[in-house]
């Protein structure tokens, strides 16, 4: 038996339950691995609420690092004692899981099990965001909503380090130092100003190549407002709700924009492309293009309390949750 966080219908944080959870030996094709330390990410509050459907009961996570304790049969890439970072099935919020081989990546010496265990979801969210959905080279303009989050910090630094001006929105003047910080050019205080038109006087009217937004609704339309013509509208999250259907008009009447909701998982679904994937932001790491700073760590029996900090968006950077 193991300790586990259970979730049994949708609910707010009491719906995360600390219970004991019976762990089975590793399937073919499968690597069993006792948690250091367990990713926080908003989609664990998606999936605690029902807007991203799971199967009851389950355990929440889609992130986490430690050390392999068995592999099941047909696994030849890994073996016990290793250490491994993993993206990949829910099952995260417990001292030890299951989880299939094809998921899980050897986490290099340098890096802390709490940072590999932020720096899978979030990190490789980054990449598809910044390399594979929307190029980003030297001199374009970008603006990243929330840049104080996990992923919006991630998307300042490496955004920057590709050669690109960054505009930040936040929501304090202390998440506006940790956006700068992170490599934002202009911040802009997103209860206090209208970010559209900040967007417009910052870049002189020649608006931003991209948008990247994990908020969703409290964003959307004004961010079409923020790009130039042939621009693209990149959503990723929606921490303030879903954006509703709209009327596509709207992009030929912005300046004929482009518009795309991609998935990490969607992206991640090839093994080949997924280790190419960790092994660029891997690369991006040693550089110094990507920092990946030590999470807030919290025990796991306090995850009610961590989904309610970070639901209110009271957070700045990453969390984990230690066994």
């Amino acid at each position: 038996m193991v300790k586990a966080i259970r979730v049994h219908r949708p609910g707010g944080p009491e719906a995360l339950q600390l219970e004991d959870v019976e762990l089975a030996a590793p399937g073919p094709g499968e690597v069993q691995i006792r948690h250091r330390a367990i990713g926080v990410n908003y989609i664990d509050i998606y999936r605690r609420t029902g807007a991203y459907p799971a199967e009851y009961p389950f355990v929440p996570g889609h992130e986490g690092a430690g050390q392999v304790t068995a592999v099941g049969e047909g696994v030849k890439e890994f073996e016990e004692g290793d250490r491994v970072a993993y993206v990949g099935a829910l099952g995260g919020y417990s001292e030890a899981r299951n989880i299939a081989a094809e998921s899980v990546i050897h986490l290099p010496k340098s890096l802390s099990y709490e940072q590999g265990a932020v720096m899978m979801l979030k990190g490789l969210t980054a990449h598809y965001l910044l390399r594979r959905t929307f190029r980003v080279k030297k001199g374009h303009r970008v603006l990243v909503h929330a840049g104080a989050g996990g992923v919006g910090q991630l998307l300042c630094q490496w955004a920057s380090a590709l050669g690109a001006k960054v505009i930040a929105t936040v929501g304090s003047p202390a998440k506006a130092e940790i956006a700068r910080k992170a490599g934002a050019r202009d911040t802009i205080l997103y209860r206090e100003e209208n970010f559209a038109e900040r967007v417009n006087e910052i870049t002189r009217g020649r608006l931003c190549d991209v948008v990247y937004d994990g908020v969703g609704r409290a964003t959307f339309p004004a961010s079409l407002d923020c790009l130039k013509p042939f621009g693209m509208f990149v959503s990723f999250g929606s921490a303030s709700g879903p954006i509703e259907a709209f009327d596509m008009g709207l992009l030929a009447q912005k300046g004929s924009l482009y518009a795309t909701r991609p998935s990490l998982f969607n992206h991640t679904a090839r093994r080949g492309d997924y280790e190419d994937m960790a092994e660029d932001m891997i690369h991006a790491i040693k550089r110094g293009h990507l920092t990946i700073d030590p999470p807030e760590s919290f025990p796991l029996a306090e995850a009610e309390k961590v989904h309610a900090a970070l639901e209110s968006r009271q957070t700045a950077g990453s969390m984990v949750l230690i066994p």
